[in-house]
Order: structure tokens, then sequence, then C-alpha cells
């Protein structure tokens, strides 16, 4: 490990961070990833301190610091950008936290032997209209969220319902997660911002009978009431062969 020097490097705030990833595109030395929802500097040997990232933070999370650092080491960065590049170019490979937007988008680029194997002939088209989909990785900024009816389904929830996409995904924007296993809190506070910041008018949770994912609808409905937004809240209850069990709607009003 190189000697540390003192001199310019960037640093990120992570309570101002939303995960938008436009820094990490910005930046050309692969300096800055998004991990766990949050952009993080991997290696200070790969910031130049130039700071391509900060005019595209939107949340202004991103400012220059002077501290003690690695050196910028341009050999370490054509590694490990080159190593980024063939992990990218990978046959359907996992296409990263990125935000976009998959309206129009009707077939994958794998070959055919990659593909699942189906009982009938016929094509089976996703509905899937945006990219990523579990909550803690979706910017709350992202284009596809403004004014969008969201479908909030509990992870499990597309296993059980075999037309899960046509029954639930289609017209809607995906967020997906567990309120056992994840931070509840958490996925509540983003959810109000997501709901504030994009005018959503309604929110259809899909979760399963079991009593855990009951926590689904509760942290919609405390988030609905945080953000203070008129808000359609529909919840939809399946068994764990995806049968319903229970399919209510409430109408939030604030205003």
């Amino acid at each position: 490990m190189a000697e540390k020097v003192f001199r310019r490097v960037i640093q990120i705030d992570e309570d101002k961070c939303d995960g938008c990833g436009q820094c990490a595109e910005a930046c050309h030395e692969g300096a800055i990833q998004i991990i766990e929802g949050k952009a993080k500097l991997v290696s200070d040997s790969y910031c130049d301190g130039l700071g391509d990232c900060i005019g595209e933070c939107p949340q202004e999370a991103i400012s220059f610091i002077e501290r003690e650092a690695e050196p910028y080491d341009e050999e370490a960065v054509k590694e490990n950008m080159g190593s980024k590049k063939e992990q990218e170019t990978l046959p359907c490979g996992c296409p990263g936290t990125m935000a976009r937007s998959l309206e129009g988008i009707l077939e994958t680029h794998c070959d055919a032997s990659s593909k699942p194997q189906l009982r009938s002939e016929e094509a089976v088209s996703s509905e899937l209209a945006n990219w990523p989909v579990q909550l803690r990785l979706v910017p709350e900024n992202a284009p596809y969220l403004k004014g969008a009816d969201i479908l909030l389904a509990a992870d499990c929830s597309a296993a059980a319902s075999p037309d899960f996409h046509g029954r639930f995904v289609r017209g809607r924007i995906l967020l997906m997660g567990c309120p056992k296993l994840d931070d509840a809190d958490y996925y509540r506070e983003k959810l109000a911002r997501i709901i504030r910041v994009n005018d959503s008018p309604s929110i259809t949770v899909v979760r399963m009978e079991v009593p855990c994912c009951g926590g689904l609808a509760q942290l919609a409905e405390a988030a609905i009431d945080e953000a203070r937004v008129d808000v359609e809240l529909r919840t939809v209850i399946l068994d764990s062969r995806g049968k319903l069990v229970e399919d209510e709607t409430v109408k939030f009003r604030f205003q």
C-alpha cells in the first residue's frame, strides 16, 4: 500500500444521498459505487480529486475534503475499469442498480439455451416497467416514479402468485421488500419521501397472509400519514398458493 499523502478527495454525505447512481455514472475512474442504496467511495486511490461527480448529484451530497489519502493510482484505475467493463458485458449479467425504465423492452439478450423452458410455445411478456425494484435501491427521484401508481409487494408474493405480472404489476411501478427481514423504519421513511416528492396517487400493497407480513401494509399507512399526501391505498392479502384472502381499499385525504 502506497504511503498516504495530504490531498483533495471527495466525501459523501450518506444522510443526503438517495442512491440515484448519477455520481457513479459520472465518475470515469470507478471510485464510486452504489452499495446498499448509498453512494460509497470505494478507494482513495481511484479518486483523482477533480470532482466530475459533484455536479451530477441532485442531492448535493458530495463535496471536496482535504485529508490524508492514498495517492491517485492511474494503473489501479485502469485495472479496476477493465474489470468493471468485463462484468458489464457478461451475457445476462446483473443489470446493476442504476435506475431505468423498462417500458417497451419485450425481450432479453440471453441466448436460447439460458431461457427458462415454458409449458407452452406462447410468448410471455414481462409487465415490469422499472429497475431496480428493491425498495432500498430505488432512487426517490427516479423519473418513472413521478405521478406513478405504486405496487409495494412482499418478496414472497411474486413467488406465490402465478400471474403476478398481469394481476398486479401491469400499469404500476414495482417496489419490493420484506418487513420481517429488512429495516421497516427505513422503508417507511423512504416510502414517505417517495410519496411526497412524486405525488403518488395510489399504492397497492400485496402481502402474504402470514402475520409478520402485515408490517408491509402498516408501514405503507404510516408513510402516507407522514407524507400528508392524498393517496388511495389498496391492500391485497394472498395465501401461499396465490389465492386471494382479502382485498381492501382505503382513501387517505389530507387536503
